[in-house]
């Protein structure tokens, strides 16, 4: 196969093509890039040649590396993987060198061939790396593409050249948003920010006018020339020494010291600064290669990355045939009704969006509306667009407006009756075949699904709240699922650009199985009294989004205590949460139910924002003079919800742990560096993870007994990834 090709013409450019063979996106790899080393040595080489355009036959330019390849040079690395990281990065450098000196004399920088790169539409990652190396950059003026290094959002951060030039290019302070927080943007943004050099309608005709009129100095890159001085000012500058003290403050800031890979690139943009460029490269390969060793790096990358794409594409769908929707029903137009419709209708799927009264229907296709326009003012939609996404939806009183509908997803009260009777009252005016879905999060599907003529064809898909903002959709089969109706969710799931998770019918499934002792273990931890600014930090400096008594604001004190209700109905004297009961109980008789009503855990400002934590609340619910090791407060967090996960695998709810990590991570925030509850097992080792479940148990209770499962893997020394493989089943 040949990724790059080169094509002579009589005007003396060559242009070098990029085409991915079987793919849509041309993506990186070592094999390819020794195809364009060949390509590059022709240029140089040949007299004939004036000079080189780097472009892509497809729609967009690329879009980043395999990172396949980055985990087999650790693997291929035997005795010192390390070492196989560093000379395979070199390897890479060498030849973004190559292509940066273009066969220029290296004494008087006189003497080489221009290269430009001509980018068509997207270029992310090593898709920005490479034009990165070449002498100017043309983009297509393309909105609808992004360029960008976001190689730091699955804990990595650009080692192919791309730190280092960005930096020395820009400056320290202007290249923070695009190293240290991978944001991307369109081609005219990009060249405001100085990283694209042209943005035009035919970058190929502009590069190829270039490349022809280019002179010796127009191909010498700034920090080749003498006299080169960093934008901004070095960091022994007294301008960039401030920029580097207040990019390390951000950076313990947003990381709370957990994702290596952010302290790592500032560590090689600090010391790149105080070297020679070609210095400079070798320092970013050794910090790269760093984080590629350090298994933070390893576990966001299987699971943000390769885990996540692998389920995306349908790693665990049926093998049926195309399921995919054209008309959906949507019933009920509150808020979860109106986010269903809108992502639906942004897809391209037609809606009929159904509530008790046309009044409600419309209020809930209003949310559409207000969606758009918040858009249009940021300039991100157009009315042209709004105006189509309206009309995907159709609002309605009467259910015989369903007929057409291929599949319906019920998001009506969550109450067992009130679902049972719309599901009767649907199926007898949809087609035969269609698939019903209930949105629920608590309700049993199997149970749900004794008021449908064809249980077969009833399924549960639990979205998160807010519908257009969270990434999972947790879906769920009952006893009696069949694979078309699976099959048709998936692919429904994919339309609409989420991430789906297949679990088995069970009490609150996967998500909230294991959500819920999250934030019960914090509550019972302000009744045992520990200060709650210690374990709401002890949960930031974790990694999660927020800490679990915030999370109880955001959710509703209300909701915890129905769901604490109907559990402890349904468990009886097995019920283990009294403890929490108390203290919820109590936050709610005094009336403080979360964000909803502005009072909480945490106190609210009269426009809804957070003040801090309720400053009366260590007089309702006093704070302890003897306080918990910070570690303590930590593993009781981590392992309340990890263990139930490993339950959730024993019992067969959960199939395949690469669906128990992704949904962890999107679901609700599970500490991101560590890849999710299994590899943050793997990461500890499971004989360290059943003695300190033993350790758990005897100090805080029963709720940390060790799962069979994880005990026996300890007695064997065994990893849920080594164990389980890609494929992982229910033990």
């Amino acid at each position: 196969m040949t990724d790059f090709t080169l094509a002579k013409h009589d005007d003396g450019v060559a242009v070098i093509t990029w085409d991915c063979p079987n793919k849509s996106m041309n993506v990186a790899n070592f094999e390819a890039f020794e195809e364009l080393e060949i390509c590059i040595d022709q240029v140089i080489a040949d007299d004939d040649i004036k000079g080189a355009i780097i472009t892509s036959s497809k729609p967009d330019f690329a879009g980043g590396m395999d990172l396949n390849v980055l985990a087999k040079l650790r693997d291929d690395g035997g005795d010192d993987p390390a070492e196989n990281i560093f000379n395979g990065i070199m390897r890479m450098h060498a030849l973004l060198r190559k292509i940066e000196r273009a066969g220029m004399d290296p004494k008087t920088n006189k003497g080489g061939k221009p290269i430009a790169s001509a980018l068509p539409g997207t270029a992310m990652g090593i898709g920005l790396e490479l034009p990165l190396a070449t002498h100017r950059i043309f983009a297509a003026n393309n909105p609808k593409a992004k360029i960008g290094l976001p190689e730091i959002l699955v804990g990595l951060f650009p080692g192919a050249g791309g730190t280092t030039r960005v930096v020395r290019k820009v400056g320290a302070m202007a290249a923070a948003p695009i190293l240290l927080e991978g944001k991307a943007g369109s081609p005219k943004q990009m060249k405001l920010q100085k990283i694209v050099d042209e943005v035009v309608d035919d970058p190929i005709a502009a590069a190829r006018e270039w490349v022809l009129n280019a002179t010796d100095a127009d191909i010498v890159k700034p920090w080749d020339a003498k006299g080169y001085k960093m934008p901004g000012g070095a960091p022994y500058h007294p301008a960039g020494f401030m920029t580097f003290v207040g990019a390390s403050a951000m950076v313990s800031g947003n990381t709370q010291g957990v994702y290596p890979a952010a302290k790592a690139m500032l560590s090689a943009i600090y010391e790149g600064a105080l070297v020679p460029f070609d210095t400079a490269l070798k320092i970013e390969a050794r910090w790269f290669t760093k984080v590629i060793m350090d298994p933070v790096s390893s576990n966001m990358i299987r699971s943000l990355f390769i885990n996540k794409q692998a389920l995306e594409k349908g790693a665990n769908r049926p093998a049926v045939s195309d399921e995919r929707v054209k008309k959906v029903g949507v019933l009920g137009a509150g808020m979860m009704g109106a986010g269903i419709a809108l992502v639906s209708a942004r897809a391209g799927i037609e809606v009929i969006l159904v509530d008790q009264n046309i009044e409600a229907a419309e209020r809930g296709k209003a949310y559409s509306s207000t969606y758009m326009d918040k858009g249009i003012k940021r300039g991100k939609a157009t009315a042209e667009k709004k105006e189509a996404l309206l009309a995907q939806i159709t609002a309605s009183a009467d259910v015989n407006d369903l007929a057409g509908c291929d599949l319906i997803v019920e998001a009506v009260f969550e109450d067992p009756a009130v679902k049972a009777e719309m599901t009767q009252r649907v199926e007898a005016v949809i087609p035969k075949d269609c698939i019903f879905a209930s949105n629920t999060s608590t309700l049993p599907i199997t149970e749900l699904a004794k008021a449908s003529s064809r249980p077969e064809q009833f399924i549960g898909i639990h979205f998160f709240s807010p519908v257009e903002k969270m990434m999972l959709v947790e879906i769920i089969k009952g006893k009696e699922t069949g694979d078309r109706a699976v099959a048709k969710a998936l692919d429904f799931v994919r339309q609409i650009r989420k991430t789906p998770i297949v679990v088995n019918d069970a009490r609150f499934f996967y998500a909230n199985r294991c959500i819920i002792p999250y934030i019960n273990e914090g509550i019972r931890m302000v009744g045992e009294g520990v200060n709650p600014a210690l374990i709401e930090n002890a949960a930031r400096q974790l990694g999660f989004p927020v800490g679990p008594l915030q999370l109880v604001d955001e959710t509703s004190i209300e909701l915890g205590v129905k769901i604490a209700k109907a559990t402890k109905a349904a468990m009886g004297d097995a019920y283990p949460d009294g403890a929490v009961d108390e203290v919820l109980f109590a936050m709610a008789d005094l009336g403080r139910m979360g964000r909803k009503t502005a009072s909480g855990f945490y106190d609210y400002d009269e426009k809804g924002k957070r003040t801090g934590l309720w400053v009366d609340l260590s007089s309702k619910l006093p704070v302890s003079d003897n306080q918990p090791d910070f570690i303590d407060v930590q593993h009781r967090l981590m392992f309340s919800q990890t263990l139930e996960a490993v339950r959730a695998l024993e019992e067969g709810v959960l199939e395949d742990i690469r669906e128990g990590d992704v949904g962890a991570i999107l679901g609700w925030g599970f500490a991101p560096w560590s890849g999710g509850p299994f590899s943050w097992l793997d990461m500890l080792g499971a004989p360290y993870a059943a003695e300190r479940c033993d350790q758990l148990t005897e100090a805080f209770g029963a709720r940390f007994k060790c799962p069979e499962l994880l005990r026996e893997m300890a007695g064997k020394s065994q990893s849920f990834y080594k164990r389980f493989g890609e494929n992982a089943k229910a033990a």
